[in-house]
């Protein structure tokens, strides 16, 4: 990654090389985001401009046929990238991307044969299961918010990479403390918390979006519990397996929970 970030911020053609160059290839062209994302924060929304002009043409062809992932990441991380450099706040950055899974889950309510062929794939465990009608259409609303949280996960994610890509370049660990200081303040937490509470109870906003208000709660514990291994000088293998256990449901509510208290108790200044 660090040799990709050298050669597209050797110049502008280079980076529009790059960028149409990695959008042809399937998978790989999740990465042509990326490196929109590295000029945005670098050069800022006049030089992005250029790259992301032709970053849509590949990723547009990949559209048409059917896989529109790589530009929807191309719009959100454009979006993100953009926030990030203008106000440098990673809390802002999480908000922000919400919207992102929001406007998948619309998409995906739009276009219902997104779904519809995967559920026909999924006829004969319902058979089998016994599952049929309103249980059918729950599944389908939870899987929908599921789909836009994976996406608004992924954002996130390629958005940091572009951080980290431009922090290696020109601002050695600049990313590592800037993850270590990530943190949801007070009135903000309280918002999300409330939220979760209304989506858990069905109140104003669907049951199944309290995935798009548990993620920055999610990333700003991840921040935290990497503060606390470096403070304490613990061996990366902890980070390894925090990582591990994360994937249980019930640690990935302890670390909302975490990162809540947090807010109000700013554990890293007390270490």
């Amino acid at each position: 990654m660090r040799g990709l970030a050298d050669f597209v911020m050797a110049g502008r053609k280079k980076a529009i090389l790059a960028t149409v160059l990695i959008g042809l290839i399937p998978l790989i062209n999740l990465l042509s985001p990326v490196v929109v994302g590295l000029v945005m924060l670098r050069k800022g929304v006049q030089e992005a401009a250029f790259i992301f002009i032709w970053a849509i043409l590949p990723l547009g062809a990949w559209a048409i046929v059917g896989d529109y992932v790589p530009l929807i990441m191309l719009l959100g991380i454009s979006g993100l990238t953009w926030l990030l450099r203008e106000t440098e706040s990673w809390e802002f950055t999480l908000l922000a991307a919400i919207a992102i899974g929001i406007a998948v889950e619309v998409y995906l309510r739009l276009q219902p044969a997104v779904l519809d062929s995967v559920f026909q794939q999924l006829q004969p465990y319902f058979r089998e299961n016994n599952i049929q009608g309103i249980e059918i259409e729950l599944l389908r609303e939870t899987m929908t918010s599921i789909i836009g949280s994976v996406y608004m996960f992924l954002a996130i994610v390629l958005t940091m990479l572009s951080r980290w890509m431009q922090a290696t370049l020109f601002n050695p660990g600049g990313f590592r403390q800037e993850i270590h200081q990530l943190r949801i303040e007070q009135r903000v937490a309280l918002l999300l918390a409330g939220f979760m509470l209304l989506a858990g109870f069905g109140i104003l906003v669907p049951s199944s979006w309290i995935f798009y208000f548990m993620l920055p709660l999610v990333f700003s514990g991840i921040g935290l519990v990497h503060a606390v291994v470096a403070k304490r000088n613990l061996p990366s293998m902890t980070l390894l397996a925090f990582y591990l256990l994360l994937l249980l449901p019930l640690v990935l509510q302890l670390v909302v929970m975490l990162a809540l208290i947090d807010s109000w108790s700013d554990f890293r200044n007390k270490i």
